[in-house]
């Protein structure tokens, strides 16, 4: 499989239990992420790095509670608890993860005015991250994604890969959902209707 790579999302301290924004159960995939990256020529780490006050963080807006949802210029967003601050243990990779394999790291949400839930595009969904760019490069045509979390970040992630082209799988063995009022749901029919893989 040299046209394809292992897309691992955002198994950092943060999304784990204990962290700040933890997913139920998202240690326990990392052994088979590990596991899998064996399999895959290309191996693509991302992770979260916003900076303090980041507009996605609840607290950045007062009055506001984390988890309700504000109108902000590229749409609809999701206050967040505050997670993954550049540098902070709580953005750092899960220390069970092999990150020695990965060829390429991809940070996302690090423009303080705007959230980016996926690897490809912030969530106006017209900046780009890069890492298409970079796998086209390579001659990737073919992504498997696993990580966290589902309905979240490895979900717009995998709905852009395959807006552009890429032929996609999901692994949702290897990935973990917060199911925020439904999205779990959500998720997994838009991915399905936008051609993606669900296994």
């Amino acid at each position: 499989m040299p046209d394809s790579a292992l897309i691992v999302i955002d198994v950092q301290n943060d999304f784990c239990p204990g962290g700040a924004l933890a997913v139920e159960g998202g240690d326990r995939i990392v052994p088979g992420i590990n596991e899998l990256m064996a399999a895959f020529p290309a191996v693509v780490l991302t992770q979260d790095w916003h900076p303090e006050g980041h507009s996605s963080f609840a607290t950045s807006h007062p009055g506001q509670e984390p988890f309700s949802v504000i109108d902000m210029p590229y749409g609809p967003q999701v206050l967040w608890p505050e997670h993954c601050i550049q540098g902070s243990e709580g953005a750092a990779f899960h220390a069970g993860l092999d990150t020695s394999r990965a060829d390429l790291i991809v940070r996302k949400g690090y423009n303080p005015r705007i959230d980016s839930y996926s690897a490809f595009f912030e969530n106006d969904h017209e900046t780009p991250t890069g890492l298409e760019g970079y796998l086209r490069t390579r001659g990737i045509e073919k992504l498997t994604l696993v990580g966290l979390a589902t309905d979240y970040c490895v979900n717009f992630s995998a709905v852009d890969a395959a807006k552009l082209g890429f032929t996609v799988t999901v692994r949702t063995d290897l990935c973990r959902a917060i199911d925020l009022d439904g999205s779990l749901k959500a998720a997994m029919e838009g991915m399905r209707g936008a051609g993606v893989v669900v296994d």
